[in-house]
């Protein structure tokens, strides 16, 4: 076991190492009452080569140059945590117990050295190497006991200039400096936009369990995840750093100079502190580039949306949960994203005579463009609404001829303009998808592609006319000769008119069924639109069963449109 050397014999082999001009100063204590106040103290640490015992500090690494720093461990079997957080460049670290004489401890003989020769002695030996790390991972050395003695960490970037962070305890139990993560720490994407992008995570259990304020922060870049917060905040310049603006009289430790953009040296930590009021006092807000990186932090939600972001685009996404009282901040395993691709709004052509079976989205738009090979006094456009009504909107060179909602068959006519071009949009129903037919036509002809209808394509059933075996049922034709088809289907009781409203396409034409189905076909028009009505009794029924009854009016073309179905139920007691 080693011999505990006490406070003071450390105290004076620590001011040897940092030179005569440390001399006046003191080491952090851990007595908690005067470490807080210490750890304020702007005075206390202007020698950044100390590490204090439960306070991050912040650093700059030359490339190729190495720093030392030093702290002090008072008694033997003290648990200890060091932990260093690359930011700009991955590091080399190594922690190592210095060998000193016993003499360096002040439990000497009696008089002193001379200051140069204890300064020799204690250099000389490299001491013993606890831990070594090279990468850009936040990585830790921990022990449960070490022996009393002073620890050197030194780091070492070999790549570029470089920023980083150093947190060393002597009560990581009850220090608990960084938020803890939760058992689950990744960040998940829930929702994905053509503009935004919808994240979530699992709470950190330091707020809830240990009640220390914490918030979280979300980056967003299109490089890559970042491993750290100082990481990505070495992305941003001094000019624009993202930290918030100083609440007023707030007063500042020297260790807060670096996140805002005033990285101390060895020599200048304390040398300059009179120069960063005027610096602090600024509000600073978040100016990053729209191609680099933004930091937002969001308070204590889980669930956070990025939006403004670019269709298309992969974005890396990170998130941060921050002690809002000691700035130490904790990564969450980020994640990354592809939002989606901008719609291409396809312009359909029509050709001449000829019908396009059209598609929409719910909500959706389609955009249909005729453009007639020759001069044309007149364009008639038939528009077949299968589902729900559509609305349609016909510009002729941009300007707007007409714009309605259709439902059913309809038929427009258009006056014409040499070589003028047509762009017809249709706008889909709220309630689903619209299906529908458009037929574009410079050509006159006595014949159109689909049959006419009646204003009121109900089917109408007789009560009275039931039987147990047969349904009588009536239509409204139109004083055009068209062919009509007769179809039934046994449905169960439970079929209802929501049910047969979803069923109702009024596109499916006869060749949709089964053969079975089809009661009989005739043809039927009358010259007085009065009297243009119809019946028919469908026989062949069972008892107390329900039918759905479809009719079908077929045009010259072969097109067909389906009259409005009809439940009807034969009784079960004749």
């Amino acid at each position: 076991m080693r011999q505990c050397k006490g406070a003071e014999g450390w105290s004076t082999v620590l001011l040897v190492l940092l030179g005569v001009g440390a001399v006046a100063q003191k080491l952090p204590t851990r007595d908690e009452g005067l470490f807080q106040m210490q750890i304020r103290d702007k005075a206390l640490f202007h020698d950044s080569s100390v590490i204090p015992d439960g306070a991050e500090i912040s650093g700059y690494l030359f490339r190729d140059t190495p720093k030392r720093y030093y702290f002090v461990v008072e008694e033997d079997n003290t648990p200890l945590s060091v932990t260093v957080t690359p930011c700009d460049a991955p590091l080399e670290w190594k922690l190592t117990l210095q060998e000193l004489p016993e003499e360096a401890s002040g439990e000497g003989s009696g008089e002193p050295e001379p200051l140069d020769q204890q300064k020799q002695q204690v250099t000389v030996d490299e001491g013993t190497e606890l831990f070594t790390y090279k990468g850009n991972d936040v990585e830790s050395y921990v022990a449960t006991s070490t022996p009393s003695g002073l620890y050197q960490l030194e780091l070492l970037s070999t790549e570029k200039d470089s920023n980083f962070k150093v947190y060393a305890t002597t009560t990581p139990e009850s220090d608990q400096p960084y938020p803890e993560l939760p058992y689950d720490p990744r960040v998940d994407v829930t929702a994905l936009g053509r503009t935004t992008v919808t994240l979530a995570w699992k709470p950190t259990p330091t707020s809830s369990l240990m009640g220390q304020p914490v918030q979280y922060c979300v980056v967003i870049n299109k490089e890559h995840n970042f491993k750290s917060m100082c990481a990505a905040e070495a992305k941003i310049n001094a000019d624009d750093a993202f930290m918030l603006a100083p609440k007023p009289g707030r007063d500042f430790s020297p260790f807060d100079f670096a996140h805002f953009g005033f990285v101390p040296s060895d020599n200048d930590f304390g040398k300059d502190r009179g120069l960063t009021s005027n610096k602090i006092s600024r509000a600073y807000t978040a100016k990053p580039k729209a191609s680099d990186i933004l930091k937002v932090c969001i308070g204590n939600k889980n669930i956070f949306t990025v939006s403004d972001l670019k269709p298309d685009t992969q974005y890396y996404f990170d998130v941060f949960a921050v002690n809002s009282a000691t700035n130490t901040s904790t990564a969450y395993v980020g994640t990354f994203a592809r939002t989606k691709e901008e719609a291409r709004q396809k312009t359909v052509e029509l050709k001449d005579g000829k019908v396009s079976d059209v598609f929409i989205k719910r909500k959706g738009s389609k955009f249909l463009r005729f453009a007639p090979v020759s001069s044309h006094q007149r364009v008639t456009l038939f528009v077949h609404t299968c589902l729900d009504a559509v609305q349609v909107q016909v510009r002729r060179d941009g300007k707007l001829l007409l714009s309605q909602n259709v439902e059913g068959v309809r038929q427009f006519q258009l006056r014409g303009k040499p070589k003028a071009k047509y762009l017809i949009r249709l706008r889909g129903s709220r309630k689903g998808a619209s299906t529908l037919k458009v037929l574009a036509t410079t050509r006159p002809s006595s014949k159109q592609p689909f049959p006419s209808l009646p204003e009121d394509t109900r089917i109408k059933a007789f009560d009275k006319l039931r039987t147990c075996s047969s349904a009588t049922v009536a239509w409204l034709g139109t004083q055009d000769r068209n062919k009509y088809c007769v179809y039934r289907k046994e449905v169960a009781d439970t079929y209802g008119e929501e049910q047969r409203r979803r069923e109702q396409n009024q596109c499916a034409g006869p060749e949709t069924r089964r053969k079975s189905e089809k009661v009989l076909c005739k043809y039927f028009h009358s010259p007085n639109l009065q009297k243009a009505v119809t019946t028919e009794t469908i026989t062949g029924l069972e008892p107390g069963k329900t039918y759905l009854l479809d009719v079908y009016v077929v045009g010259h073309s072969g097109h067909s449109v389906k009259y409005q179905s009809k439940l009807v139920k034969t009784r079960k007691y004749c």
